[in-house]
This record gives structure tokens, sequence and C-alpha cells, in this order.
């Protein structure tokens, strides 16, 4: 089914556009038709990728934690188009791979500034905007496969991203007597430079495909492939879709990890907890 223009006329808010899934949506919103208010902390980046973009879009620079910033990436999009019709509220980090007994807490502060206050603020921008214009629209919030499951590791980017879940699900309770929807994509494995700082970790970019091999589909994800969930769910495509995350993951979430086609135990539980419990008195 061609999708071409059903945005059309649209105004769409992206942030994280600069790079990675970001990036990834704004030229898909904008490939189908939609104005896009490109939103990143890297100006120069996301000023590239809006100039890039087929339709008429701007760029904004801003820390999407800050009230002040959201503010401000709102307050432009209003000024340039006279209204926002669309969210994918995107930015986010991942922070330390640090174990519980060593995790540190500014780390942890800055992982939730923002993975889930940005989001909040955005929900907040978008909420306060159609309260006072009298105009609906749709949101879309960057989840992950880490809203779903748990691990040892990563472990503020795990908290913030179920902290998600719950933004996702109460925006969406609030939403729905307004016609206002709220969904989340949930991506699981998708190689983007989101991880280029963890390019030699085990756990971060340098074992991606090989982690990714033992999800059903045994591949990694690409980053126009979640723009394409993010697309459907902001979509009138959706339009009885709200308050759901859609896992866009290869399957992984859905692996019963104890039956053989889930691997049960074909790996060295030793070799993973060496590493990770190092120095622990056993």
């Amino acid at each position: 089914m061609s999708t071409a223009g059903r945005f059309a006329g649209k105004v769409a808010v992206v942030t994280g556009a600069a790079s990675g899934l970001g990036r990834a949506s704004a030229v898909r919103l904008a490939g189908e038709g939609a104005n896009v208010v490109a939103v990143d902390i890297d100006t120069d980046a996301v000023t590239a990728v809006a100039a890039e973009l087929p339709t008429r879009s701007i760029a904004v620079g801003g820390d999407v934690s800050r009230e002040s910033d959201v503010e401000t990436y709102m307050r432009a999009a209003v000024d340039a188009f006279g209204k926002v019709d669309l969210h994918h509220l995107n930015a986010g980090v991942f922070g330390s791979f640090a174990t519980l007994p060593d995790l540190d807490v500014d780390d942890f502060e800055r992982v939730m500034a923002v993975n889930v206050r940005g989001p909040l603020l955005g929900l907040r921008a978008a909420f306060r905007h159609w309260r006072t214009s009298g105009e609906r629209g749709t949101i879309a919030l960057t989840a992950s496969i880490a809203s779903l499951t748990g691990a040892a590791d990563l472990v503020p980017y795990q908290v913030s991203k179920h902290a998600v879940t719950g933004l996702v699900r109460s925006a969406a309770v609030y939403g729905g007597p307004l016609g206002i929807r709220v969904n989340g994509v949930a991506p699981g494995i998708v190689p983007t430079e989101l991880f280029r700082n963890a390019a030699s970790a085990t756990g971060g970019k340098n074992d991606m495909s090989r982690r990714a091999s033992t999800a059903p589909l045994r591949r990694a994800g690409k980053a126009e492939e979640i723009a394409g969930v993010v697309s459907f769910l902001l979509s009138d495509d959706s339009s009885y879709l709200t308050g759901q995350l859609v896992a866009a993951d290869g399957g992984a979430s859905v692996v019963n990890t104890v039956r053989p086609s889930g691997g049960a135990g074909a790996w060295d539980t030793e070799v993973v907890d060496s590493a990770l419990y190092e120095g622990w008195v056993r």
C-alpha cells in the first residue's frame, strides 16, 4: 500500500533528529509529506538533516531535558507552521554499562533527564498546545526492548525505558477522551550512532550483529524499519491504537530462552558471569 502524501499538510516534531532513529523518522515523515521540525542538541548536524528533507522543514537546536529548550522548539514550530500535528519524541542516551554496585548517580540522573524528563516535557508541551489551540494530534515515543525486559547492565537505560512505558500509558489514558493517541515503538537491536561511544564494549556496538542473530529474524534491524513503525503509529492507519508499545525487535522479546529454539543453555554462562561479577568474593 502506498503511503506517499499521507502526511501532506501535517507538521511533525522529531527529537533526536540529527542521526540514527530520529534522522530516519524525519526522512520518512517528510517523504510522506510532513513539514518536519527537526530537534537535536547537535545544532549543526540537525540543520544539515533539515536541509536535506524534501518538504519545508526547519531545524531547532536544543536539549530536550530543559524546559526552556522544549518551549523553544514548540514555539519555533508554531511560529513557522502555525500548528503541530505529530510528535515523535525520540531523543535518548544509553549511559553507563556499570553494574549496580558501581553505578554513578550523576550518570543515572543524566540518563533519566534525557530519556524520561525529555519525553515528559515533550508530552506536556504537546498537550498544552492542543489544549489552547483546539487542535488534536498524535504522539509516538521511542521506547526499547529494554522497556519490556531486564538486564544486568545498562541499568540507567533499562530504568529509563521502563519509565517511558509509564509515560505512554498515562498519556494515552488522559489523551484518549480528547481524541489524542499516544503509542510507543520498542526497537530491538538497531546499530545506530547512539552506541558509537561503546564501539568496543561487550553488549555495546561491537557485538550487536552477533547478539541480534539469536532473534527469530536472525538479524539486526535498520533505522528505516523503525521509522516505518513510527509512521504507522502517527498515521490514521493506527486510528484505533493507543497506549501500546509495538516491539520492532525481530521477535527477540517473544523468545522463550529456556527452550531449544531460544538458546536453552547453548552458551557458556561462565564467560558472561566472570566479567559481570569480577571482584566479588564467591
